[in-house]
This record gives C-alpha cells, sequence and structure tokens, in this order.
C-alpha cells in the first residue's frame, strides 16, 4: 500500500508529488488548506515511504497510474479534487481522462516540453544532481542546517532556496537519493503528454517564473494543448512553488477546486 496521510476536512483532496520528491512537499501549503478541503498526502510508488515501483517489466507510467486508481478505490474516494506538482501534475491529467477526478490543479507539470532538446536538458539536470547528491551524501546534514548549504543544494528546484526549514530540507535530499530507481525508469521514457481531459474536468495551471527545471516557456505548450485551461505564472517560484509562496498557491489550489 502506497504511505499517506488525511489530514482536514472538506471535500476531498488528492496532492500529488513531483518525481524524486516525497509528500512532505505540500507541508508548507497543508494548514492554509486543511481549512477548507480533505487532504490526501501520498507517497508515489518507489518515493517517500511507498513500497518501490514493481513489476520492472512494466512500463512505469502506465504502472503508477494503475496503483494511483487502486489508490483512490481504497480510501473511498469519489473523483476527489487533486493537485499535481510536475510529474505528480502529470498523472493528475492522467487520473482526469479516466474520470477519477473532478477538477485538476497543475503545477508546472511534466510532459510540455517543445522539443526533445527540452527533455535532454531535464534529464542532464536531474542526472547532475542525483550524481553531485550521491558524493555529497555524507555532507547533508551539515549543508541542509545553514542557508548558504540548503541554496547550493536546492537552487535549481526553489526559487527561494532557503526557505526550507533544516529538517524538511534534510528529509527532501534523502528521499531524493532514494527515489533514484524510481527517477531513472520514468524519466527515460521521455513521452510528451497527448492526453484530451473531458470539459468536464476543469483544468488550472499554475507555473513557477523561475521553474530550472521545466522552464515558464512550456506554459505556452500546456496551454495550447489544453486549451480550456486557465494558466496563473508565479512570480519568483521555482518548480516546487508550494515552498516558495504558499499563500498563492494555496489560494490557486482551492480556486481550481472550488
Amino acid at each position: 500500500m502506497l504511505a499517506y496521510e488525511r489530514i482536514g476536512t472538506g471535500e476531498p483532496l488528492l496532492l500529488l508529488h513531483g518525481i524524486a520528491h516525497r509528500r512532505q512537499a505540500w507541508q508548507p501549503v497543508v494548514d492554509r488548506l486543511a481549512e477548507h478541503r480533505e487532504l490526501i498526502l501520498v507517497d508515489l510508488p518507489g518515493h517517500g515511504e511507498s513500497p518501490s515501483l514493481k513489476p520492472w517489466r512494466r512500463n512505469p507510467s502506465e504502472a503508477i497510474r494503475e496503483e494511483l486508481l487502486a489508490f483512490i478505490d481504497e480510501q473511498g474516494l469519489d473523483r476527489p479534487h487533486v493537485a499535481g506538482n510536475s510529474i505528480g501534475a502529470r498523472f493528475a491529467l492522467e487520473l482526469a481522462e479516466a474520470g477519477a477526478v473532478r477538477s485538476c490543479t497543475l503545477l508546472s507539470p511534466g510532459g510540455f516540453w517543445y522539443s526533445r532538446v527540452d527533455f535532454l536538458y531535464t534529464l542532464g539536470l536531474f542526472g547532475t544532481v542525483m550524481s553531485v547528491g550521491t558524493v555529497l551524501s555524507p555532507l547533508a546534514r551539515r549543508l541542509t542546517a545553514t542557508r548558504a548549504g540548503r541554496a547550493f543544494l536546492f537552487f535549481w528546484l526553489y526559487g527561494k532556496p532557503t526557505r526550507p526549514e533544516p529538517d524538511l530540507a534534510y528529509g527532501d535530499y534523502r528521499g531524493l537519493l532514494r527515489a533514484r530507481p524510481a527517477l531513472l525508469r520514468f524519466i527515460t521514457e521521455g513521452a510528451p503528454y497527448k492526453g484530451t481531459v473531458g470539459p468536464d474536468v476543469p483544468v488550472t495551471i499554475g507555473w513557477g517564473t523561475r521553474d530550472l527545471v521545466l522552464p515558464r516557456y512550456q506554459a505556452r505548450v500546456a496551454r495550447k494543448r489544453l486549451p480550456g485551461a486557465e494558466l496563473t505564472m508565479l512570480p519568483g517560484c521555482g518548480h516546487v512553488p508550494m515552498g516558495d509562496d504558499p499563500e498563492r498557491v494555496a489560494d490557486l489550489i482551492l480556486k481550481g477546486s472550488s
């Protein structure tokens, strides 16, 4: 079973983190959201405290989508709202295609690069981060304890990399390394999103203006492929905007799931 938490009251809202992250990525917005929604925070397969993605011969995208659909059924959720970041946003769209959710809020969704070059840039960035992260692993506790260390480790992920508290940053660092097998399996697919979401599922997109993982110009591709979506740029935010501007992001999610 996937690791998860349920917090708050109101209409159910499923929260899906990005690749190589964990459910605690949503921690900065939890208090704001839990006043209005029942939150279901889940670790994707191979991430956080969830078991590894199995079996190895299966297409990882299909396997994760099936596990999420099974999770929704196990939790007794009847078309919850969903919000996702990065690859979690991509899976949110696939859940919408399957008719399993009633609204989608997407934060820097994956799958909307202009060309193969765009994808190779992101692939190379993750490869570099993983390599450097492995080398620096013995120093992780000391680095995440300082503002300068957090800025060095997370400049590529956040617009304001010093904002996360040391314990959260250290947990994210360990989560990044733990997710390496899942990252290698999934990110090498490189398949762009070409699906269709029905008009009965409203889609809201937020994109950080300082996103270094999936640069802001990819938002134009997302708008073209999801013409019914409402797009909002998030000034000063990086790839994980929940940590950069919790109030703005929480408001966007509440609006998207209203």
